[in-house]
């Protein structure tokens, strides 16, 4: 299996911890994030990591290299400072030759508890442009975003007043599966920032947006709050 991670994002949330260090090598429980990220992702039996790079990405690549300390093969698409979207990050890298027709995509702030072959094995069951995994959060960690029934997300839509009112009580856990060909169909190469909150929410109207939920919390190192949580989980139950 094959994974891109998300990684090129300035992390806004977490300064002044990032104005010189990329989130995904914040420390967290004596390590940077991006090693427990990848220790995960090598034991759930991926081999190939694509990392989608922009800002301070050349410290991700130092650090990580070509993955062989956790026995992955990693390779970079870098952005630079031409941002291009989260969906536009993943065409870049497929443009560049370094996707696969199907892979799996993490945020590069996710920590997760789910068996990923059971998330590849259902994308591959459905045949839609992309699956996603989903949480029933009511509200409990962020806003929840999915309205998920039978395997099926029936509307992706972030920001709702009322999410509740639209069905909606899980969230997009952070691990998704996309169809290499049905990306660069819906995001074209024109210098706009393209990301896939929007190609979700238009594939979700279509029918066309497959789902899959995980039991376990999920957690993150987007905020100062999250962190301190992964860092006390880890440091709980390191392995």
């Amino acid at each position: 299996m094959q994974c891109a991670i998300l990684a090129g994002g300035v992390a806004t949330r977490m300064r002044p911890l990032t104005e010189t260090v990329p989130k995904a090598l914040l420390e967290v429980a004596g390590q940077p994030f991006a090693h427990w990220q990848l220790r995960w992702l090598a034991s759930q039996g991926v081999t190939d990591v694509v990392y989608c790079v922009a800002y301070l990405g050349d410290q991700v690549r130092a650090y990580v290299g070509d993955g062989t300390a956790w026995g992955l093969r990693v390779r970079y698409a870098d952005e630079g400072e031409a941002l291009r979207g989260t969906a536009g990050a993943l065409a870049h890298a497929a443009r560049l030759g370094l996707l696969d027709e199907r892979f799996l995509v993490l945020y590069g702030d996710s920590y997760l508890d789910v068996v990923v072959g059971d998330v590849w094995a259902a994308h591959a069951a459905h045949g839609l442009a992309m699956l996603i995994s989903v949480y029933k959060n009511d509200g409990a960690f962020d806003g929840s975003n999915v309205r998920y029934r039978h395997g099926l997300v029936e509307r992706y839509e972030k920001g709702l007043a009322d999410p509740a009112a639209a069905g909606m009580h899980h969230i997009d856990y952070g691990l998704s599966v996309v169809q290499r060909s049905a990306l660069l169909d819906a995001v074209a190469d024109d210098g706009v920032v393209h990301d896939l909150a929007s190609w979700q929410h238009e594939l979700s109207l279509g029918g066309q947006l497959a789902g899959f939920e995980a039991f376990h919390r999920f957690y993150e190192i987007g905020s100062p709050q999250g962190l301190a949580e992964l860092e006390t989980h880890l440091t709980r139950s390191p392995t």
